[in-house]
Formats: structure tokens, C-alpha cells, sequence
């Protein structure tokens, strides 16, 4: 499809107005009904895909935001509530704000009776469902109580997982569920409750959205521990008139603690990073933190035991004059807080360090989801430059300018592929793709997964050519990759200035180059079309004939022009003469010291080893080519002076 089609005005502006999916197809139907030509309807049925997957993309961006968004004004707005009922109804307001679900709802378990009941919904319209109890292992929320595990079923009453009794089943009917997810409400090793999101019609709740809801939970139990410690203080104050000095002393701690999360929170809603909230809790808690399980500081050996502990406690961990808090989101582990210097914490110490563990865990998620969206932008452009070279530079230029990269300035394509002779090179191919992206990231470079190995777009760095880029790319993608990574590479080339198809021309030669590597026996090295003397006439698609020649014996020429000389014709008749000096002075019609003089100046222009077998084929060739070039088939003929 052309650039600025006058098939792409309907949907741009279905676009622009944010107009239903089932909209997109009425400017087709209008052209087919106007008996346009075919040609007309194929180039709108493209347009038409395009628009289509545009809006799909923005309405992700659109809902992953607005999950995130959710997240942390779900955290602020429980660091403002103190009492467990606003605290319970802001919960369930926020997960089925979150989900988008009919009916959210929460549990809390009943230690005495055995089981658990209904506390507080959001979107019921059923009583009987309200006051519906649910015994440990019955139904989907009983379930999760029990084995404090995630459940979700897009059919509950079709789902012979789950335990169904009948007040559990009529109260669900009452309500008209269908699609149901319950998240544990986990404090240290014990769940406190059940936390869900249900719609009245068949669903599949997707993995990011279980994620989001764990998440949620997460916060949840810790904000309804907070306010059960705020209500246990009054009421210990209303009750321990006696204690009163005590027991202002433990609201003060339970204050200050509260004063630390608040801080946690408006640090994360103002943009803040994983290291601002280690340099907060170090000042709180007078000593150094630092996060460990990241790519530039992993974990410890020494730390590995007390990351595992905490991670299955859900509680700090203290190893000597060291407390470490693991960060986990959704079961997973993201990493570690780790306290130095600080050998007693007491609970409420202890508590702020793991809630600051958990902020850290949500600022880690949303850079990992930035850097994933950020990592497929670059990708999708790249292979917009391979695939699709007559796009609209203006766009191009647009796109790359959000990802900070200039494609007006000259780039190397590079071709990086692993070696696929053992059992781990599939994750050898996924680590390639990740380095790749990283270094793609920090270069402010392209990177997109192809063809089985992965295609880097740089910029040139001043001094530096194809053939160093290459070399460098394999031992920085090798050491990240811990396998032998071969690199081609083409280049420079400019686009979208230069002209179309001149990425994937580049791309075409720097595979060439990697096919060439392997095939000598090089895996793991990297090179350009240079690095292959004349070999590489062959490799590129340029036939750089001209620079081949200079590069070989443009020393020798450059010579004869600034002095006059016969060096190249020496050369020419010397190797015609079978490199012997007695049949060349013969040829040149001069003494046999004259030549010895003459190889003598070309030993030191081109090197002591240009007579070696690898050096005299490459000269012997260019100088062939000089001759076609010059008109000069015949190399013999009067000498010219030395």
C-alpha cells in the first residue's frame, strides 16, 4: 500500500474517533457497492487489516496502562485509609476496577468456626449470596483458602474441580455467576482471606490479569493488616487506660511505620526508581540496602539460602548483621532487598522493609512491561525497514524518534546467530534475543528476532567500520550469551534517506558473511565483506571492485602517480614472469638490479609477506582487475624509470 493512499483517510479517521471494530468494514462495503476496482478494494481491505491491528495495539496500551495506573492509586488509596471497612470496600471497588468484572467480592476466614464468609462486595445484587459461607475446601474460594493457591474457572458450575455443596451453588446461581477468580489473601504463611473477580457470563480470565490480581491481594493483606494493628491500638487504648504511656509509645512505631508507606507510595506515583526506594528505607532504617537479583547486581551466593527462606515465608529473612526481603510478584521472583549493618530489626522494622520489598516488586513489573513493549517497538520497526522498504520515511523517522534512534545517521546491520549443535540452544536463542534487545537499547540501535538468529541495526561509531562492529558485537553478545555467537555484518547504510530495500540488501550480505564464518570453520568470530580480501567480491552485493583494488595495491599505485614510477607494471610482469627477477628484467628491458630495486620499494609499500602464497593471489587478482579497469590487458612493454 502506498504511502498517504486516499484508502487510508476512512480508517484514519475511524482511528481518530475511536470508532468499534465492526465499523472498519462499512468503507469496504461503500467501495464494493461504488463498484470500485479490484485493485481499489485490495488496497482498502490491507488498509483496513492495518487499522484494525493499530487499534488492537492502542487498546492494549490503553488497558495495560490503566492497570498499572489502577495499581499504584489502589496503593496510595490504601495508605490513606485507617479502618478495616474503608479499607475492605476500596479493595474490592479497586479489583473489579482493575479486572473489569460484574461482581468483585472478598472473604476473610473465621478461625473459630472453620471457614469462611462473605465480608464485603462490590456489584452484588444477590442477599443470599452476601451471606453465603464457604467451608475450607468447598467451592472455588474455599479452595483457595485451603491450599492458598490462585483458582479460576470460565465455568464454575461445568468445572468438577471444585467441591459443590448446595448453598454454595444457590447462592452463585442467586447471582447469575459464571466466570469466577479467587486470589489468596496471604500474611507471612497464613491467608487471611479470598479476594475475587466473577462476571455472569463465560470468561477467560488471562495470566497478566491473575498477575494484576495477585498484586492487588498482595497490597490487600498488608493494608488489612495495617488496619487491624491501628484497630487493635485503639482499642488497646480505650481499654489499657493504665498502659497509656506504652501504649502510646507502640502507636508512635505503628505512625512511623505508616509514615514509611506513605513515603513507599508517593515515591512510586511520583516516578520514582528501585534505587530511590532502597536509598528510602536505608534512611528510615539507618543502614544499606541495596536490590540484588537484577542483570547488574545478581544474588550472592551467600544470600541464595536467606532469598529462598523469605521467598516461602513471605517474611524478612536476618543472616547474621543482614536482613534480606525477597521481591515476588504472582509467585514469581524478581529479586531481593537486602539490609547491611542493621543485626536487630524489631516487627515493625521488619514490616517496613518487607512492604518495601513488595513497592519494589510493582516498580519492577512496570519496567519490565516498559522495556517489553519498548523491546517489540524496536522490533516491529526493524522489520518494517526489511520487509516494507517504501514506507513513509516521515513515519519511519517518527517511530524511531520515540525510541531515541536516528536512522538518517549511518548504521551497520549486523546478523548474529548461535551455535545450534547442542541441547541448550534454544535458550541459547532466547538469551541471544535478550542481549541483542539490551544492546540494541543502549546504542540506541534496532534489534528484532529473524530467520532463526537475531538482526542488530547500530549506529556507526566514529572511527570504527562494519568489520571492528562485527568482531566487537560477537565477543559482547558471546560473554552475555556463554555460547559461541557468529556475527555478519554490511554496512554503513542510512534510511529511510538512502535508497529503498538497503536494509534487507544489507541484511542479505551480512548473512552471507555469518554463512562464510561457519563455513571456514570460524563460529563464534565476526566480519564484514572486507575481512574476506577477495573472497569478499563474492559476499557482497555492492562488488566493491575499485576499493578492492585500492585496499590490495593501491599503496604501489599511489605511488607511481606521486613519483612517476613503473612499480605496478613491475608487478605485473614479475608475477608473469613467474616471480623470477632474471625473467623480468628480460620482459622490462632493464638490469636485473633495477628490478631487485624496484621489489625492494614494493616490499616496503605493501609488506615483507606480500609474496606469500595468500597475499600474491589477492595482488595477482588485483592487479588483473587494475588492468581491465586501465585498458591494459598486456603487461609487458618499455619500463618506465624507478
Amino acid at each position: 500500500m502506498a504511502p498517504h493512499s486516499p484508502s487510508d483517510a476512512p480508517f484514519l479517521r475511524l482511528l481518530a474517533r475511536g470508532a468499534p471494530a465492526e465499523e472498519y468494514e462499512r468503507p469496504v462495503l461503500a467501495a464494493r457497492a461504488e463498484g470500485a476496482p479490484s485493485a481499489v478494494l485490495a488496497e482498502m481491505e490491507q488498509a483496513k487489516l492495518l487499522a484494525l491491528r493499530v487499534r488492537a495495539e492502542l487498546e492494549g496500551r490503553r488497558r495495560r496502562e490503566a492497570e498499572l495506573s489502577a495499581l499504584f492509586e489502589t496503593a496510595g488509596d490504601l495508605a490513606g485509609l485507617r479502618d478495616l471497612d474503608s479499607v475492605l470496600q476500596a479493595i474490592v471497588q479497586r479489583a473489579r476496577s482493575l479486572l473489569g468484572t460484574d461482581v468483585a467480592y472478598l472473604s476473610l476466614i473465621d478461625r473459630k468456626a472453620g471457614d469462611t464468609y462473605m465480608r464485603v462486595t462490590e456489584g452484588s445484587v444477590s442477599a443470599e449470596f452476601q451471606r453465603v459461607r464457604l467451608g475450607m475446601g468447598e467451592g472455588l474460594g474455599g479452595l483457595v483458602a485451603q491450599t492458598a493457591l490462585p483458582y479460576v474457572t470460565d465455568s464454575y458450575f461445568d468445572d468438577e474441580r471444585f467441591r459443590h455443596t448446595h448453598p454454595i451453588d444457590s447462592a452463585v446461581h442467586d447471582e447469575g455467576l459464571v466466570a469466577i477468580l479467587g486470589v489468596p489473601l496471604v500474611l507471612g504463611t497464613g491467608v487471611i482471606g479470598v479476594l475475587y473477580a466473577a462476571d455472569r457470563r463465560a470468561r477467560v480470565f488471562e495470566r497478566g490479569q491473575i498477575a494484576l490480581l495477585a498484586s492487588l491481594a498482595s497490597l490487600a493483606a498488608v493494608a488489612i493488616d495495617t488496619a487491624n494493628l491501628l484497630d487493635e491500638t485503639r482499642s488497646a487504648l480505650a481499654d489499657l487506660g493504665t498502659a497509656n504511656e506504652t501504649i502510646r509509645n507502640h502507636s508512635a512505631v505503628l505512625e512511623r511505620a505508616s509514615e514509611v508507606h506513605d513515603r513507599l507510595t508517593e515515591l512510586v506515583l511520583r516516578g520514582g526508581g528501585v534505587d530511590d526506594v532502597a536509598d528510602a528505607v536505608a534512611e528510615v532504617l539507618s543502614g544499606t540496602v541495596r536490590v540484588v537479583g537484577t542483570e547488574r547486581d545478581p544474588v550472592p551466593d551467600a544470600l541464595a539460602d536467606a532469598v529462598a527462606r523469605s521467598r516461602k515465608d513471605g517474611h524478612a529473612v536476618r543472616q547474621g548483621e543482614t536482613w534480606t526481603a525477597a521481591v515476588t510478584a504472582g509467585g514469581e521472583l524478581l529479586g531481593a532487598l537486602v539490609l547491611h549493618g542493621h543485626p536487630g530489626l524489631d516487627p515493625v522494622d521488619q514490616r517496613t522493609l518487607e512492604r518495601a520489598a513488595m513497592v519494589t516488586s510493582l516498580l519492577l513489573l512496570a519496567r519490565r512491561t516498559a522495556a517489553e513493549a519498548e523491546q517489540r517497538f524496536r522490533g516491529e520497526l526493524l522489520d518494517d525497514l526489511l520487509d516494507a522498504p517504501h514506507r513513509d520515511p516521515g513515519l519511519l523517522r517518527e517511530r524511531a524518534g520515540r525510541l531515541r534512534a536516528d536512522l538518517d545517521a549511518p548504521h551497520v546491520v549486523l546478523a548474529a546467530r548461535v551455535d545450534e549443535e547442542h541441547a541448550g540452544a534454544a535458550a541459547d536463542r532466547q538469551r541471544l534475543w535478550s542481549a541483542a534487545s539490551h544492546l540494541a537499547a543502549t546504542r540506541r540501535g534496532l534489534a528484532a528476532a529473524r530467520d532463526g538468529g537475531t538482526v542488530l541495526m547500530l549506529p556507526l561509531e566514529p572511527g570504527s567500520d562494519a568489520s571492528a562492529t562485527a568482531r566487537r558485537i560477537a565477543q559482547q553478545l558471546g560473554t552475555a550469551v556463554q555460547a559461541a555467537v557468529t556475527v555478519g555484518a554490511s554496512g554503513p547504510v542510512r534510511t529511510p534517506g538512502g535508497a529503498p530495500g538497503a536494509v534487507a540488501l544489507a541484511y542479505a550480505e551480512a548473512q552471507r558473511c555469518g554463512d562464510t564464518l561457519r563455513a571456514l570453520g570460524r563460529a563464534g568470530e565476526g566480519a564484514a565483506g572486507d575481512d574476506f580480501g577477495f573472497l569478499g567480491l563474492l559476499l557482497t552485493g555492492s562488488r566493491d571492485v575499485d576499493g578492492f583494488v585500492h585496499r590490495t595495491i593501491g599503496a604501489v599505485a599511489d605511488y607511481d602517480g606521486r613519483r612517476g614510477t613503473d612499480l605496478v607494471r613491475t608487478l605485473d610482469a614479475y608475477f608473469a614472469s613467474g616471480m623470477s627477477p632474471v625473467r623480468t628484467k628480460d620482459a622490462l628491458h632493464v638490469h636485473v638490479n633495477t628490478v631487485a630495486q624496484r621489489l625492494e620499494r614494493i616490499s616496503h609499500l605493501l609488506g615483507a609477506d606480500w609474496q606469500s602464497p595468500e597475499r600474491a593471489l589477492e595482488i595477482q587478482l588485483a592487479l588483473r582487475l587494475h588492468r581491465l579497469a586501465a585498458g591494459r590487458p598486456d603487461p609487458s612493454g618499455p619500463a618506465g624509470q624507478d
